[in-house]
């Protein structure tokens, strides 16, 4: 049973990092300023990251919770 959910735990972490790294930026610096405006006012691929950003708060969730079982299993 620990051996599953550290196995469960590590493929949530790795999803986790994946998601995140995935994500666009929302600004790169300065010039992020003004490009990023523009961007939301034309519009930007929102389908990939709204998706990466569900899947993002879906990992963090699992993550904490997989912690809080496995902390006084592992004492």
């Amino acid at each position: 049973m620990v051996l599953f959910l550290n196995i469960v735990f590590l493929v949530v972490g790795l999803g986790m990092i994946a998601s995140v790294l995935l994500q666009s930026s929302e600004s790169a610096g300065f010039t992020g300023t003004f490009t990023g405006g523009a961007q939301s006012i034309f519009g930007k691929k929102k389908g990939l990251d709204d998706l990466l950003a569900k899947l993002t708060v879906i990992f963090a969730v699992l993550f904490v919770i997989l912690a809080m079982i496995l902390t006084p299993l592992l004492k």
